[in-house]
């Protein structure tokens, strides 16, 4: 295990709903009586998933099920699901602030956790104080803190409040030196939760840039939970998917988020829509795509794509434009397209849109339309009506480089090289 940080093995963690303890009195005699039969718990059997949103039939529910990874030294992670996957359970169980129901957990190097705001502080204490108290709990002499002491201030950038208590620190400045200390003192292990989006925009880039900094050149290994995909894959190389308390997927960052966030569009793929009919002057009625690509739905980066919309007039001499908006899965908007103003007649005009081959990266994309009348007056606005993914499908292309999390990746013309 020497190049081996933690290694997870079967690791399991039930609560009972709606106690402050595992159970009562009875429940823990009844577990009592079982195991000393050498039977299995009573209440594991009834336990049920972790899915937020639906009633439970029982008491018991599993945060997280049957865990099982293995991250080497020097990698940084990111840990991405829904809210209530047990991606927080999990880094409670690494952090040992809590215990696992049962499994294995291996861990080599000290860690420091930021698990939420003011983890590991003392709200009486100074901020001063508090630097020398995470220090020494991370097992650091005096003198060691002391020789990161100004650059733990300075990166923070709370010089002005140290000597106040952190009672009295907003939520930002609690941040900023709780992350300053985490990242300074030399954890071997650095377990980040979501707190860093407390701060502002500037010190979330300037956490990014530390991460990123202390696992590549430091050599240390980093658990990043975070709702932003866009910093998760720029920091992260590798990813954890939990989904209802479980493992669903762990391997390539790029990999782990796009299969992320295909579970919201998974049962939205769509290439080919027949809308309802609407009151007014205009309204579209159906919107489709075409490509010369087999797949509509999942299509080649090689193929141009053509969004085709019918829009049914039920008066002449409108002036009408209709626009759409291509958005990725990470609802990022990739561009807005304004169709040229046209006049309408009575009936149906259908109206295309080509986007060139090569232009869009790996993804998945929704699109939303909205008709307007004397290009101000809008007159329907639909979202995700269209739902497709593109594809690199050509094999061999890994020494593109990194490009997998940009919005496009068009193919450019060069010119021919020219000696100096």
């Amino acid at each position: 295990m020497s190049d081996v940080a933690i290694r997870v093995e079967h690791l399991y963690k039930q609560y009972r709903l709606g106690q402050v303890s595992t159970g009562t009195l009875s429940h823990d005699l009844n577990r009592w009586w079982h195991q000393i039969r050498g039977k299995e718990d009573p209440y594991e059997k009834v336990t049920v998933l972790n899915e937020r949103t639906e009633k439970g039939s029982n008491d018991y529910v599993w945060a997280i099920q049957d865990i099982n990874f293995e991250i080497k030294k020097g990698e940084a992670v990111g840990i991405i699901g829904r809210n209530g996957a047990g991606k927080s359970t999990l880094l409670k169980i690494l952090s040992k602030v809590t215990g696992p129901s049962k499994g294995k957990i291996k861990i080599n190097g000290r860690i420091a956790s930021l698990l939420e705001v003011g983890t590991g502080f003392h709200p009486e204490l100074t901020g001063r104080e508090n630097i020398f108290l995470n220090g020494a709990i991370l097992g650091m002499s005096k003198h060691e803190i002391k020789s990161k002491f100004d650059e733990i201030v300075a990166f923070s950038g709370v010089e002005k409040y140290i000597d106040t208590p952190v009672k009295r620190y907003s939520s930002g400045m609690y941040v900023r030196l709780a992350f300053a200390v985490a990242a300074h003192l030399e954890p071997e292990i650095l377990i980040v939760d979501e707190v860093l989006a407390v701060g502002d925009a500037e010190f979330q880039k300037k956490c990014l840039g530390k991460m990123q900094d202390v696992s590549k050149n430091d050599g240390r290994t980093i658990l990043f939970v975070s709702h932003n995909m866009a910093a998760v894959s720029a920091l992260c190389k590798k990813g954890i998917l939990l989904r209802q308390g479980a493992l669903q997927s762990f391997g390539n960052m790029d990999v782990v988020v796009n299969e992320y966030q295909k579970i919201d569009f998974v049962n939205k793929l769509t290439n080919d829509i027949k809308l309802k009919t609407v009151e007014g002057s205009a309204y579209i009625s159906k919107a489709w795509i075409t490509t010369n690509s087999q797949d509509s739905q999942l299509i080649d980066i090689s193929f141009a794509i053509y969004i085709h919309f019918n829009v049914c007039c039920n008066e002449d001499d409108q002036l009408l434009n209709l626009s759409f908006t291509l958005i990725s899965a990470s609802g990022q908007t990739v561009f807005n397209s304004l169709s040229s103003s046209f006049i309408s007649k009575k009936g149906t005009t259908t109206l295309t849109c080509n986007i060139p081959d090569n232009l869009l990266n790996n993804g998945l994309y929704s699109v939303t339309i909205v008709l307007a009348k004397d290009r101000s007056i809008p007159l329907q606005t639909i979202h995700e009506v269209l739902v497709f993914e593109v594809m690199d499908k050509r094999e061999n292309e890994s020494w593109f480089g990194d490009i997998s999390h940009h919005l496009i990746r068009p193919k450019l013309v060069w010119s021919e090289p020219t000696m100096i």
